[in-house]
């Protein structure tokens, strides 16, 4: 399996009868699964299936979900509600009795919401009411489906660009391991002609300077740095050939990552060092800013 991103878009058309709709979904990166649902008004009741439904298909993510509904009202018969326009009629008479009014005019009594309605909407059943909810959850199944199919498709380009850092940085520790200037020998003379420069003609006995030089050079050993390094890269290697979502255990890896190169630095007193624990730095903040979007 591969990694998912948390960037995507979907958009799934559907019809039933003279409805028409679709869904339209877009993903960014969060902590969690927070999902923003845009319903029309009657339509609260799905909010509930939706989330689960969604919840089967993505682990992490801030997404908008937006569901566009088109009854094509051209198709469909009005009629007025004989009820709704008797209680206008009354309050217009009532009115006319306590102020000098101009009557009414027939279209704008009918523009009143309410007074004139669709038949489909009148007649509609409840078993009519639930197909119609159950056509668009299917389609919004459709919608989260292919929601996940475009963060995975994000997800294969993501994973090539944070194998190629990781294989960096293990390059990055090779080369220091290599280095002439880590070698605990180098270390220890480096130390000690500085110990003797700082010395210069003062009396110290050559025992207590060689357990000062040894001190030090233990200090500035970096070749348990190094191990941790190489430990970290094959963590990231197995989180990444893994099958669940990992993103949040990749981005605890990268600070441990950044711990390992902090102290190399900090460590290195040799310029050829200092550069590869730059070096190292950089690239684990480019992984870092890369597995921030990693489900």
């Amino acid at each position: 399996m591969s990694l998912n991103s948390m960037t995507g878009f979907a958009r799934v058309e559907g019809a039933a009868g003279p409805a028409r709709w679709h869904w339209e979904m877009r993903s960014v990166n969060g902590k969690g699964l927070d999902a923003r649902l845009r319903l029309p008004a009657g339509m609260d009741a799905l909010e509930a299936p939706l989330r689960t439904e969604l919840a089967r298909h993505l682990k992490r993510g801030n997404c908008q979900i937006t569901l566009t509904i088109d009854r094509a009202s051209d198709a469909v018969p009005l009629r007025v509600n004989k009820e709704a326009l008797r209680v206008v009629l009354d309050a217009i008479a009532d009115l006319q009795q306590t102020m000098e009014v101009m009557p009414p005019r027939p279209e704008g009594i009918l523009a009143l919401k309410g007074v004139l309605e669709s038949a489909e909407t009148v007649e509609e059943s409840d078993e009519a009411k639930q197909a119609f909810e159950a056509a668009l959850i299917e389609s919004f199944k459709a919608a989260a489906a292919a929601l996940a199919a475009a963060r995975a498709q994000e997800g294969a380009k993501l994973e090539a660009i944070l194998r190629a850092q990781v294989d960096e940085i293990e390059r990055l520790t090779r080369e220091a391991a290599a280095c002439p200037a880590a070698a605990p020998e180098a270390i220890r003379a480096r130390l000690a002609a500085q110990v003797n420069d700082l010395l210069g003609a003062s009396s110290v006995s050559e025992e207590r300077l060689s357990q000062e030089v040894a001190l030090l050079a233990t200090k500035a050993d970096i070749r348990e740095e190094l191990d941790r390094l190489m430990a970290h890269v094959s963590q990231a290697r197995e989180l990444i050939d893994g099958s669940e979502a990992v993103g949040r255990r990749l981005d605890f890896l990268t600070q441990e990552f950044n711990r390992e190169a902090n102290t190399l630095c900090s460590k290195a007193s040799d310029v050829s060092l200092t550069r590869i624990g730059l070096d190292l730095k950089t690239v684990i903040d480019q992984l870092r800013e890369q597995i921030q979007n990693v489900e």
